[in-house]
């Protein structure tokens, strides 16, 4: 989900400045070469600074790969690439893997990165108040063993195809601090400036960094809270980057302008009306179709992103491998939407409370859904929620009937084969399916496994996939060597150059 490293769990804020070690980070860029200041436009600010205590998408966007390293890296490319870790081993039985990490690394505090590290910080995602996306793929590991200090054994209670994969979500922890959510001890080519609360958030380049340093001397993410500002920002050079343009009205100003240049990546993040299936009306499959083929998606996309963006019937994107397109599934048909209507009891429609977040770009997706939905009799009640209460409503008490969320990972498919998530989809076939795949002795048939999957959940619309969104980085064409794709919100600033 779109305001958190995967699932939208957003903490309180906290109200105050909080100083962090190192130099106050600046507004506004400066220099060049390596000693560019590079500033960063972004609309997700974090809540906090630890990706396992609800810190939202922004922890991710600004630390993830910057300060933070996993055993594994996710590229920009989606490719997984070692990094802490130099290789593993796997047993023949599949239930056992051995790590071998990198020699000469060192957190920001100075101390070793050490197999106890990497076995506390794996610990910190599975723990019971972990608020980690990965946390129930990782519930596998039935232990963690430390042999010597670069060794890390981890034994599985079945086999898990994709823990390498999963583990490059798991940040290496340093002993440097004990409140990861102010304060920072990674072995990234960043050490953490100074974080001002509701202004920016700074990264100040690590000297002792075991790997190539970083190209930049400071990046500066400045956080903004309106679209349009975060665009007046970059033409007037108070911003070098935007992460992610969220109109494209926003982008005339600079399509055709040799000042700025416009990348067109490749997003995961879908945007989803979720029903509760565990509750009437959405219990039945009849109807959830029915809602489903009573929205013009089309003419939704077009509404929100103009030209941008992509269709998609459920909820694997075209850059995971067992995607399939299953638009057709579910297609917008009045007529039909009625018809099912009809077979599920419902000839006259229904009337539905859909929790609705209060930021963009749900409240204008509530209304379109409201106005398409009243043509096949059904009446829906917008009730515009926080991102705090759609946390603690919708996340954790299950307390709703339908919302409205974006999913930003790859690879995320696999929930719908968790009855207890908070959407509540419980097909048992579904669920062996995800755990076959899961334990399956090669990538063709895990392939093959998922494939199904996406199939069945489109059959019972599990959920509505409106669309996926488009990732749209416009920059100052002064820099260079910044991500485009934005895959699970990470965006790896270290290789950013100004002219």
């Amino acid at each position: 989900m779109r305001k958190t490293p995967l699932i939208a769990v957003l903490a309180t804020a906290v109200a105050t400045t909080l100083a962090l070690a190192g130099c106050s980070g600046a507004s506004s860029s400066g220099g060049s070469g390596a000693d560019a200041s590079i500033a960063v436009g972004s609309l997700y600010e974090p809540q906090n600074l630890d990706n396992t205590a609800g810190g939202g998408q922004g922890v991710t966007e600004a630390l993830n790969g910057n300060v933070y390293e996993g055993l594994f890296k996710l590229t920009d490319a989606g490719k997984l690439e070692p990094l802490l870790a130099t290789k593993y081993e796997m047993s023949p039985d599949g239930l056992t893997y051995t790590f071998t990490l990198r020699d000469g690394v060192k957190f920001h505090s100075g101390d070793p990165l050490t197999s106890a590290a990497v076995k506390s910080s794996i610990e910190k995602v599975t723990a019971d108040d972990s608020q980690s996306a990965r946390k129930s793929q990782l519930a596998v590991i039935s232990k963690i063993d430390t042999p010597d200090d670069k060794t890390v054994v981890i034994s599985l209670k079945s086999r898990s195809i994709s823990l390498p994969y999963n583990l490059s979500y798991v940040w290496i922890l340093g002993p440097g601090t004990k409140n990861y959510k102010t304060a920072e001890d990674g072995t990234g080519p960043y050490k953490l400036g100074t974080w001002k609360r509701g202004s920016s958030l700074s990264l100040e380049r690590s000297s002792d960094y075991w790997g190539t340093k970083a190209k930049n001397k400071e990046v500066v993410f400045d956080y903004f809270t309106d679209a349009t500002a975060l665009s007046n920002a970059l033409l007037t050079n108070q911003v070098d980057i935007v992460t992610s343009i969220q109109s494209p009205d926003a982008l005339t100003q600079f399509t055709g302008n040799k000042d700025y240049k416009i990348s067109d990546g490749k997003s995961t993040t879908k945007e989803l009306l979720a029903f509760n299936d565990r509750v009437a009306p959405f219990d039945k499959v009849e109807v959830r179709k029915a809602v489903y083929s009573a929205i013009d998606t089309k003419k939704l996309l077009n509404s929100i992103w103009g030209d941008y963006g992509t269709l998609i019937g459920s909820m694997v994107p075209p850059s995971d491998p067992w995607y399939e397109d299953l638009t057709k599934v579910n297609p917008y048909d009045v007529d039909l939407a009625k018809k099912e209507l009809a077979e599920a009891g419902f000839p006259n429609g229904f009337t539905f409370t859909l929790d609705t977040p209060t930021y963009d770009p749900h409240p204008a997706v509530a209304e379109f859904l409201k106005s398409d939905l009243a043509k096949v009799g059904i009446t829906v009640n917008i009730n515009s929620i926080s991102a705090d209460e759609w946390y603690s409503k919708v996340f954790k008490e299950q307390n709703f009937q339908a919302t409205l969320q974006e999913h930003v990972n790859d690879r995320d498919v696999v929930w719908y084969g968790n009855p207890d998530f908070y959407w509540g989809y419980n097909n048992p076939q579904v669920t062996q399916w995800v755990n076959e795949a899961e334990q399956a002795t090669s990538t063709d048939e895990q392939t093959a496994k998922l494939k199904l999957v996406n199939e069945q959940i489109a059959k019972d619309a599990a959920s509505a996939w409106l669309y996926l969104y488009p990732q749209i980085v416009v920059a100052s064409s002064s820099v260079s060597g910044y991500p485009v794709n934005g895959l699970n919100s990470q965006f790896f600033v270290y290789d950013i150059v100004k002219k």
